[in-house]
């Protein structure tokens, strides 16, 4: 009897089942019939394939980006989301999609983010009744080039989110009408006046979060904020805000995050943060806070940041102590006392470098086993490092240097085995270095210089096998350098400079290409050849204040990349060897040494100069006639203009033109196409008085045409492990994805020649140089006029390239990667490289790969991965070239640390500017503080807190 129960039991639940689907509510035939129209708009007008729309169901509630709900016996619209459909106000459609929306009177969910919609049809905020009844509002990542709109047909909104646009005006009463509101965000636009009284007379209402970060408010934060008790999050960061904080936080009792950075406020920390037993996050970095801190702010704060303030006081007893403390950044303000010994067991990141704090690292240090960076750099602190410190194993970063600690440093360092950075400088340290600590295998930064350290250098320090610099300079180090340090494959940077270090000079590693610095050392005998120096690519050596003597070995003109060669100082004697126009070669000091040989005949050094010069001429002459004889046939071969040009058959020694294995014209520019002659530029690379420019990865020919017109053409190396470029089909069709880039300040190439081991790409030529030549080696001071349009100019540039489809990150962004067709024309360079070059095949330091030393974002060195946070990074450190007149690095010192330091207070900043330019006017001065408080925004330390590009140039845009 149970088993035909059951089996009753299963037939009517398949019954009803079968009915449930017969009689399922069907989506209401008006809003059936106004879906369809809409997706047939998004496919036909806005090229959105169907794949991405997925609408072949026959139910529209199926499709993509569609919620449907039941309501009473059929099914209504509630939500859309169109998130990235490419829907662009550029389309005469657009106002027919918009009035279709608008009939959707079910829909309580509406998101249109990271479109093109720089525009939308006024009707929509004027007449858009339909979507009284809606809920969420998504308009961000559109470029939204508007006025601020009023809402009031939209009073049921609870979520508006017009971020990273370019919205304009003053916001004044327009979000009035939204009494529901719980979430607004408005960051990353254009809009100024004072910050908003956001729904008068409605205190303690629904609104939880108000994010207006990066814009141009002004004005002091207003007493009506703090009418909203519900608020759980607020960020007015990154505005022009001034003035004192109201001490009103104990009307926000459920506030869990605060920001407040980068603006101008001013006075006193207010006391009332201490009592938000909520408050997870508080950052008010980069502003003119001063008093001390107040007691009880870390009892429930979990990350503090008043980094780059005025604060003074003592530390008291509780800052450390939190128990929820993980992260806390008081570096550079004017704090006093002891670092307490009660420290948050939570705590990771300690920061409290460039304070005047005294006394000793306190033992208990050693119980923070989540403790990753510390930096106490910077203030009076002295003694012993404690050995409790090697109890720290995450510790990734430490930076001890300028203190006075002294006495030897302790073998409990030797135990933080993920040690990636310890900069130990500018201390009292003494005794020698010892073996047991030199065990970090992912350490890359090591700094001990300027210290008392004597001894060898121990020869286990080529275990550091990731080590990339190293620095010892400024010791009593004696004894000659380890044979092994050839074994380093990674070191980029080696400074053994001011010590007392003699013998023979080992053979360096491949991977050396930053700088050599041996300098004020007891060095004797003559100079080694070039065999020394592994690494064609060194850019500084210094060899000066030593007991060289003899000639200057010529094989030191083949260090093809060397910008610097200090020779001072010594004993040497002779005719020093041709060296590239490029380098600055010094050599004061050496009352034997000149610079052009002697009239003596007789002299041998001279006649072998005057041989070799005859050997030279006759090769050339011999060549020449020789490449006379192939001429016919190059000519014929590629006058024709082929857009593609292969298998010329050509020999490939050195003194004939590279074998072509490819050739394109990229640009479609009738000018370009008739000018760019393939054989002339093969014929012009081999000549090395056409080379003007080299970098790390490439070298720059000027190549004159037939006709006469100037084109750039630089040489790629494949023969580098680290350049990758797969078959050469897929370079090809790189660098035609690249040519068809429209952006006046991006160079693209024009067109390219591939040969066995090289890539020829052709660009117009830039006659001004770089920003670096004009900036930094003219001569001139160069106006803020032109600064400005410099900067205003790779701003635009860079945001381009970040906006493609498929953003282009810059491996190398520096004002030497920056031409200048004109004073006003920046131009952004070497954007091909990240399409060719892989970090993973180097054999050197990837810091060598990740751009030049200065504009290399903090980061790095943990991440060892290229980001668009890092490329604003490097444009902050731009902008600071241009502000300042300074080099990315001067006496040892970073630019953009050294920026961060004196932005503390107005006259400090007052400082950082070029006094040469800043004064010439009131408008310009007004202008470069502008764009000073920009450049420092890019360069922060931390990622996260770095705007984004385009909005960098839209504050660019807006600097007065």
């Amino acid at each position: 009897m149970g088993r035909y129960v059951h089996l009753f039991s299963f037939l009517l639940l398949s019954t009803l089942c079968t009915s449930s689907q017969v009689f399922a509510a069907q989506l209401n035939q008006t809003q059936d019939g106004v879906l369809r129209k809409l997706f047939t708009s998004l496919q036909s007008n806005f090229s959105v394939p169907s794949s991405r729309l997925n609408n072949t169901n026959s139910d529209p509630c199926y499709w993509n980006g569609v919620t449907c709900a039941s309501s009473g016996s059929s099914e209504v619209v509630r939500k859309l989301s169109f998130y990235n459909f490419g829907i662009s106000s550029n389309k005469s459609s657009l106002e027919d999609f918009f009035d279709s929306l608008c009939s959707l009177h079910t829909l309580q969910h509406l998101d249109l983010s990271n479109n093109q919609l720089s525009a939308l049809p006024g009707s929509f905020f004027s007449n858009c009744t339909g979507l009284s009844g809606l809920k969420y509002l998504n308009l961000s990542t559109n470029g939204l080039s508007i006025q601020f709109p009023g809402f009031s047909k939209f009073r049921d909104l609870e979520v508006l989110d017009l971020s990273w646009n370019q919205l304009t005006g003053t916001i004044g009463n327009k979000l009035d009408s939204l009494t529901q509101l719980k979430s607004l965000n408005l960051s990353f636009n254009l809009l100024q006046g004072n910050i908003p009284l956001l729904i008068s007379g409605q205190e303690n209402g629904p609104l939880k979060e108000l994010v207006l970060s990066m814009n141009s408010f002004s004005g002091t934060i207003p007493y009506s904020i703090f009418k909203h008790g519900n608020l759980t999050y607020l960020d007015l960061s990154q505005n022009n805000l001034i003035g004192r904080v109201p001490n009103e936080f104990n009307n926000l009792s459920k506030l869990e995050t605060l920001l407040l950075n980068a603006n101008s406020l001013s006075g006193n920390i207010p006391t009332s943060l201490t009592n938000l037993k909520t408050l997870f996050r508080f950052a008010a970095y980069q502003n003119n806070f001063s008093g001390s801190i107040p007691i009880g702010l870390t009892k429930y704060a979990k990350i503090l940041d008043l980094s780059y303030n005025s604060l003074t006081g003592e530390l008291q007893p509780d800052s450390l102590s939190g128990p929820n403390l993980e992260s806390i950044d008081l570096t550079n303000n004017s704090l006093t006392g002891s670092i307490p010994g009660n420290i948050s067991r939570s705590l990771y990141r300690l920061r409290l470098g460039w304070n005047q704090l005294y006394g000793t690292i306190p033992t208990s240090i050693g119980e923070l086993s989540y403790l990753s960076y510390l930096e106490l750099d910077g203030n009076k602190l002295k003694g012993e490092i404690p050995n409790q410190l090697g109890n720290c194993k995450n510790l990734t970063l430490l930076n001890l240097a300028s203190n006075n600690f002294e006495n030897e440093l302790p073998l409990g360092l030797g135990n933080l085995s993920n040690l990636v950075v310890i900069k130990l400088q500018m201390n009292n340290f003494s005794g020698r270095i010892p073996n047991q600590i030199l065990t970090w295998a992912n350490l890359s930064t090591l700094n001990f210089s300027q210290n008392a350290l004597s001894g060898e250098i121990p020869s286990q320090i080529s275990n550091l096998k990731k080590l990339a610099n190293l620095n010892l300079g400024g010791n009593n180090l004696s004894g000659s350098i380890p044979s092994t340090i050839g074994n380093m494959s990674y070191l980029n940077e080696l400074q053994l400079g001011n010590n007392k270090l003699s013998g023979i000079i080992p053979a360096m590693p491949v991977s050396l290409t930053t700088a050599l610095n041996l300098s004020h050392n007891s060095f004797s005998g003559p100079i080694p050849s070039s065999s020394f120096i592994n690494s064609r690519e060194l850019e500084v050596l210094d060899l000066s204040r030593n007991n060289f003597s003899g000639l200057v070995p010529d094989s030191l003109t083949t260090l093809q990349f060397l910008t610097i060669l200090d020779l001072s100082n010594n004993n040497l004697s002779g005719t020093l060897p041709n060296f590239h126009s490029w380098v600055n070669v010094i050599i004061t000091g050496n009352a034997l040494l000149s610079r052009e040989a002697t009239s003596n005949s007789d002299h041998p050094h001279s006649k072998k100069k005057v041989n070799s010069s005859l050997v030279i001429l006759f090769s050339v002459l011999g060549a020449f006639f020789g490449l006379l004889l192939l001429g016919g046939l190059i000519v014929f071969s590629l006058s024709k203009r082929f857009y593609r040009v292969e298998n010329v058959g050509l020999q490939s020694d050195d003194t004939t033109i590279p074998h072509i294995t490819d050739g394109r014209l990229i640009t479609t520019n009738s000018i370009h196409t008739s000018n760019i002659d393939f054989t002339k530029s093969m014929e012009s690379v081999l000549n090395p008085f056409n080379v003007f420019m080299k970098t790390r990865f490439c070298t720059y020919y000027r190549v004159e045409m037939p006709n006469g017109s100037i084109y750039s053409v630089k040489k790629l190396h494949f023969s580098e492990k680290i350049i990758q470029i797969g078959s050469q089909g897929k370079f090809g069709h790189e660098l035609e994805v690249l040519g068809r880039l429209t952006n006046s300040n991006v160079m693209v190439p024009l067109a390219f020649v591939l040969t066995a081991d090289s890539a020829y790409l052709f660009y117009e030529h830039m006659s001004m140089g770089t920003v670096f030549d004009v900036l930094h080696c003219s001569g001139n001071v160069l106006d803020w006029h032109c600064r400005y349009s410099i900067a205003l100019g790779v701003a635009q540039g860079l945001a381009f390239l970040h906006g493609c489809t498929q953003p282009v990150l810059l491996l190398d962004l520096s004002t030497r990667s920056v031409h200048l067709k004109s004073m006003n024309e920046p131009q952004i360079g070497d954007i091909e490289l990240y399409k060719v070059i892989d970090p993973s095949k180097s054999t050197g330091s990837l810091s060598a790969i990740a751009g030049t030393v200065g504009y290399i974002p903090p980061e790095y060195a943990y991440t060892m991965r290229l980001t668009m946070a890092g490329n604003v990074y490097s444009f902050g450190v731009v902008l600071l070239e241009l502000l300042t007149g300074k080099p990315p690095v001067s006496e040892g010192i970073e630019l953009a640390k050294w920026a961060l330091s004196h932005s503390g207070r107005p006259e400090d900043r007052e400082g950082i500017l070029d006094s040469r330019i800043s004064h010439a006017s009131i408008p310009v001065h007004s202008q470069m503080q502008s764009v000073l408080k920009i450049a420092l925004a890019c360069v922060a330390i931390s990622p996260e807190s770095r705007p984004k590009m385009r909005n960098v140039l839209r504050m660019l845009f807006n600097a007065k």
